[in-house]
C-alpha cells in the first residue's frame, strides 16, 4: 500500500491521463509491503522514474547494441573508454548526459553484458525524468561495469514475489554450460502484462525467459532455471531528495569502490556480496 506523509493514499483522477503511470500506481498501491513516501510530488517523482525504465529497456531491446562478455565489452570511445575489466568509463570533460544519451543513438558501437545493460537502463530513464543540468552535477563520473552504480541514485534489493513495473529481477540458471557462463543467470526489467526484458534475451514471458535459459544449461541437467525472489529497485525516495539539492560543479565527488569480479550476468545481490568482501 501507499503511505503519503504516514498516512493511506486516496487514488484520483489526476493519474488518469498516463496509462503506464495508472497501472504502476495501482500495482504500489495494492502491494501488502508500504511504499512510503514524504509528498504526492515523491510519489509522482517515483512513478516517472518507473515508466520511464519500461521505456528505456523498450528502448534498449529495439536497439542494436549487443549482448557481450566483460572481454568484448565495446563503446563509443568519442565518449567513453574501455577498462582492462571491461567497463565503460566516462571520458574526462564529456557531459554524463550526452553520454548516456549516445548509448541508445548509436547503439551499434555497444556491447555489453547483462547488469551492465540494467545500471545503463536506469541512468537513461533518470535523465527523462530530472533536468540535464542536475543530472551532470549528480552523476559526473559515470562508470558501467557490472552493477556498479552511483550512491546519489542509489539501489536495493528486497525479497518478494510481487513485482512492479521498473523493477529488476533475476532468472537463475543453476546448471548453466560451463562453456557458456554468460548464461547463470539473466536480470531483466519488470515490464507490463507480466513480460521481461533481459538483454540479450529480448522481452518475454516468466516461462518464455526460463525455456531460453533451459536451452543453454548442460546438455543432461534436470535442473530447470527459475525466477528468484530478490526484486532490485531504484532507491527513487533518496534520488528525489538528491535532486532537490543543488551540487556544486567545483566539489569533487567521492570515487566509489568497485567490485571486480570476472563474472558475466549476476545479480545484484551476487554483486553486493563481493562489494562486502573488500
Amino acid at each position: 500500500m501507499i503511505q503519503i506523509s504516514g498516512m493511506p493514499f486516496n487514488e484520483n483522477n489526476e493519474w488518469s491521463s498516463n496509462s503506464t503511470e495508472t497501472f504502476i500506481l495501482k500495482r504500489l498501491n495494492n502491494d501488502q509491503a508500504i511504499h512510503s513516501y514524504s509528498s504526492l510530488e515523491e510519489l509522482s517523482f517515483d512513478l516517472r522514474i518507473r515508466k520511464n525504465i519500461v521505456s528505456s529497456a523498450k528502448a534498449l531491446n529495439q536497439s542494436q547494441a549487443t549482448f557481450e562478455l566483460f572481454t568484448g565489452t565495446r563503446a563509443n570511445q568519442e565518449y567513453w573508454d574501455i577498462t582492462s575489466a571491461g567497463g565503460i568509463r566516462l571520458k574526462y570533460g564529456v557531459q554524463p548526459s550526452k553520454a548516456i544519451q549516445d548509448i541508445f543513438q548509436n547503439s551499434d558501437a555497444y556491447g555489453f553484458e547483462c547488469a551492465t545493460a540494467m545500471v545503463i537502463i536506469f541512468y537513461h530513464a533518470a535523465l527523462q525524468v530530472i533536468e540535464e543540468r542536475v543530472f551532470n552535477e549528480l552523476f559526473p563520473n559515470i562508470y558501467l561495469y557490472s552493477w556498479h552504480f552511483d550512491s546519489d541514485f542509489g539501489l536495493k534489493s528486497v525479497r518478494t514475489h510481487y513485482f512492479i513495473p521498473g523493477d529488476v529481477v533475476y532468472f537463475n540458471n543453476p546448471d548453466f554450460n560451463v562453456d557458456s557462463p554468460q548464461w547463470r543467470g539473466e536480470n531483466a526489467v519488470v515490464l507490463e502484462e507480466e513480460t521481461y526484458f533481459g538483454h540479450g534475451i529480448g522481452i518475454n514471458t516468466k516461462e518464455e525467459m526460463i525455456d531460453v535459459l533451459n536451452e543453454l544449461r548442460n546438455p543432461d541437467s534436470q535442473t530447470s532455471a527459475y525466477l528468484t525472489n530478490v526484486v532490485t529497485r531504484t532507491d527513487n525516495s533518496h534520488l528525489f531528495n538528491r535532486t532537490q539539492v543543488h551540487r556544486s560543479p567545483w566539489i569533487q565527488k567521492y570515487q566509489q569502490i568497485v567490485a571486480q569480479h570476472d563474472r558475466n550476468s549476476i545479480s545484484h545481490k551476487q554483486y553486493l556480496q563481493y562489494l562486502n568482501t573488500l
